[in-house]
């Protein structure tokens, strides 16, 4: 009993000690007030001033903590750092002008302890350079007079429509007849119009994109009688229903919410992001990633229906894991979710083993796309294919569109000038889990990456396609064919694909872009499982898959919702193109489902098993 006593006391003596060295070895935190730079929180005064001296003292420090008591703090242009970026999927305009400048920085925690952070005029809020080991916290971040409008339908007639704007939040003058809007520094004409209901906060059905007031409307002529009341005049081909609101997007995308550019080890958590009139978060070639509880969302105590102009998160080319854990998304004017990579096009064979290659997306131009050491892979632009590969030896930019790229090894004989390129070594693994993706323009999640990618325990109300995997080299230049998918407890409810976008096949759509397919076309995607999830669908499609080989669609249940009118052009419940080993298996499908059908192109039956007496018929 005493051997077995001071054995059982040394073992916990060592677990303490253990502890004890862990603890210490754990930097101890470097409080920096930002109280003690003259930072007055409710005051309306520039707060840009304090907060660049806080971080160059926060610099100094080996575990800087930059603390804001809770309240206001505005961030105006003045004195901000100015520096020219190329942002993903964002317009060029620079120098960007940003409120929080991080650079540099390879350990920092900011807690806003709550704080709203607002922002005047064309700014990035927080810009995070060559950064690691950064934390962000507890901060809302809005504007006063965002970038983005909306009104309120008044009253609609034969040849016009009247609309009420709340001229304090969203100040617009009459120019040349048409509705423009001011801001502080900035002005933008109207460019495009969605369509909310007043009551469910949802994009009215079928009215994505210009069909809210049908093909022609740009052609209308704005007159403003006062007390807020602006009469659009146009035979419009489409009326908004009285009451309704209609967001009246202005301006160009031309900074991001949160800008990671080539930084690593982040952590954002406990953040709102109300408004930005870009992308909500921009990963650009950055690592090891977590968002939690980072929401994108309406401010309703303002009374929005909208909230960022474009993308919430948004990842470019980046690596390691990417982690986006119980995230809420509305209101966004595209799509919540988006991860992929870039191909670049071969414009000239410079040598055995040297390219000349171009950026064709416009707003991927000007990247660092790639570093010695690298593997990158060659792409067929026709079939999608893969061809070969190779390691970098230089990557050197002739201007923003071209660069040259010299590899260690000679290039394959069969290529060939625009076949495509994409870099393999950053290339994220992605896990999304327990968000809620609301109605917002366009679709919910958008993934296309080789890596290991789960999306589970989700709820999807996405005007379009809740989850589209797709991938080209010739429309959007967006790499990352899939080879392993897990898709699984999500609950897709009635909303999913209640308007047509782009790409919008199905709630879940697989639509790789390829020019043309047969029946021999080598699939693009590759182990896609989608389980356990129930759908919520009130039209025909719920599955769209183009070119994948290994797909499992096993232990959904398929409940019909009655709550929209069908109107989609695909008329299976299944649509499967050039597809092989495809197995449906052990599914719950309501009797009223509509279609219980699969149609099939580029392929034959026997691709496909039903198992467990699947209640579906071929076309």
């Amino acid at each position: 009993m005493l051997q077995k006593a001071v054995y059982t006391l040394l073992v916990c003596l060592s677990a303490y000690w253990k502890v004890g060295a862990e603890i210490q070895q754990i930097p101890q935190a470097d409080t920096v007030k930002i109280s003690d730079f003259g930072a007055v929180p409710n005051s309306y005064v520039n707060i840009v001033p304090a907060v660049k001296a806080a971080l160059e003292v926060c610099k100094q420090k080996k575990n800087p903590v930059l603390v804001f008591p809770k309240g206001r703090y505005d961030f105006w242009p003045q004195y901000a750092v100015e520096k020219a970026y190329y942002e993903s999927n964002t317009t060029d305009n620079n120098p960007k002008c940003n409120g929080v400048f991080i650079e540099g920085f390879h350990r920092l925690t900011i807690d806003a302890r709550g704080s709203s952070f607002i922002f005047h005029g064309r700014m990035q809020p927080f810009t995070l350079d060559h950064s690691s080991s950064i934390t962000i916290r507890r901060v809302n971040i809005n504007w006063d007079i965002p970038l983005t409008a909306q009104a309120e339908v008044i009253d609609t007639a034969k040849g016009y429509i009247d609309i009420r704007i709340d001229k304090s939040q969203f100040p617009y003058i009459i120019e040349d007849k048409k509705l423009a809007f001011i801001g502080e520094g900035w002005k933008g004409k109207l460019k495009m119009v969605m369509e909310f209901d007043k009551v469910s906060h949802s994009i009215t059905p079928q009215t994505g994109d210009d069909a809210a007031l049908g093909n022609g409307w740009k052609n209308y002529t704005a007159l403003d009688p006062g007390n807020g009341i602006v009469r659009l005049s146009y035979d419009f081909l489409r009326k908004p229903r009285k009451g309704n609101i209609l967001v009246l997007r202005h301006n160009d995308r031309d900074h991001a919410g949160i800008f990671l550019f080539h930084s690593k080890n982040v952590l954002l958590e406990n953040i709102t992001i109300y408004h930005c009139a870009g992308l909500g978060v921009l990963s650009q070639f950055s690592e090891n990633l977590s968002f939690i509880h980072v929401d994108l969302i309406p401010d309703n105590n303002k009374g929005r229906f909208f909230s960022g102009h474009d993308d919430g998160l948004h990842f470019s080319g980046c690596k390691g894991k990417i982690l986006v854990d119980s995230c809420r998304f509305a209101g966004l004017m595209d799509d919540p979710i988006n991860v992929h990579g870039i191909y670049v096009n071969i414009i000239k064979k410079i040598a055995s083993n040297k390219l000349l290659c171009r950026f064709m997306e416009p707003m991927s131009i000007g990247l660092e796309w790639a570093r010695a050491g690298e593997h990158i892979s060659f792409v067929d632009n026709h079939s999608l294919q893969t061809i070969g590969d190779g390691i970098v030896s230089s990557f050197f930019p002739i201007n923003a569109s071209d660069f040259e790229i010299t590899f260690v090894n000679s290039l394959p004989q069969n290529l060939q000038l625009n076949f495509g390129l994409e870099n393999l070594t950053w290339t994220p693994e992605v896990t999304v889990q327990n968000s809620y993706f609301g109605s917002c323009r366009a679709r919910g999640i958008l993934v296309a990456t080789p890596q290991k990618i789960i999306i589970e325990g989700n709820t999807f109300e996405s005007s379009g396609s809740a989850i589209l995997i797709a991938g080209d080299i010739n429309s959007w230049y967006e790499s990352g064919g899939v080879k392993d998918v897990l898709i699984r407890k999500n609950n897709f409810l009635a909303p999913c694909l209640t308007s047509n976008y782009q790409f919008s096949e199905a709630i879940i759509s697989i639509f790789p872009e390829i020019p043309v397919l047969t029946n021999n076309t080598p699939a693009f995607h590759r182990n896609i499982r989608i389980v356990e999830n129930e759908f919520h669908p009130y039209d025909y499609p719920v599955l769209f898959a183009q070119s994948v080989d290994g797909l499992i669609f096993g232990n959904n249940c398929l409940q019909r919702s009655y709550d929209y009118k069908p109107f989609h052009r695909h008329k299976a419940t299944f649509s499967l193109i050039a597809c092989k080993n495809v197995i449906i298996k052990n599914n719950f499908i309501d009797m009223n489902l509509l279609g219980k059908n699969i149609n099939l192109h580029f392929m034959s039956k026997k691709e496909v098993k039903l198992l467990q007496q699947e209640k579906l018929t071929f076309d």
